[in-house]
């Protein structure tokens, strides 16, 4: 049974960190591409942050540059987000996904985690 559960949310406050963490089972974790996604109420989902198999090429949403930091451990199964510098616009629900798939339109997303809820507030 395929299983992406992140944790790690919570709230914090501007200026503060996270660390978020997607634990996989089910699948062969090394042969796919990670990302963090997040959605915000009444906004559409954004991709925030992609790494590659073995961790050779990360991508990030603009607005996360600097401040966030995308890892994994292939070993345990693992993929991270470390995020720094919060801001109340970085409040959201962030999913995790799976891909080895990249079509015409962009990935396509085999596996989705159920989400952990961020809120960055004073």
């Amino acid at each position: 049974q395929v299983q992406l559960v992140e944790s790690g949310g919570g709230l914090v406050r501007p200026g503060g960190s996270l660390r978020l963490s997607c634990a996989a089972s089910g699948f062969t974790f090394s042969l796919y591409a990670m990302s963090w996604h997040r959605q915000a109420p009444g906004k559409e989902r954004e991709l925030v942050a992609t790494i590659t198999m073995f961790g050779e090429i990360t991508n990030y949403l603009d607005s996360a540059k600097g401040r966030f930091t995308i890892s994994r451990d292939n070993a345990g199964n693992t993929v991270y987000l470390q995020m720094y510098s919060l801001k109340p616009d970085d409040t959201a629900v962030y999913y995790c996904s799976a891909h080895r798939r990249v079509g015409v339109n962009g990935p396509k997303y085999d596996y989705w985690g159920q989400g952990t809820q961020v809120t960055v507030s004073s």
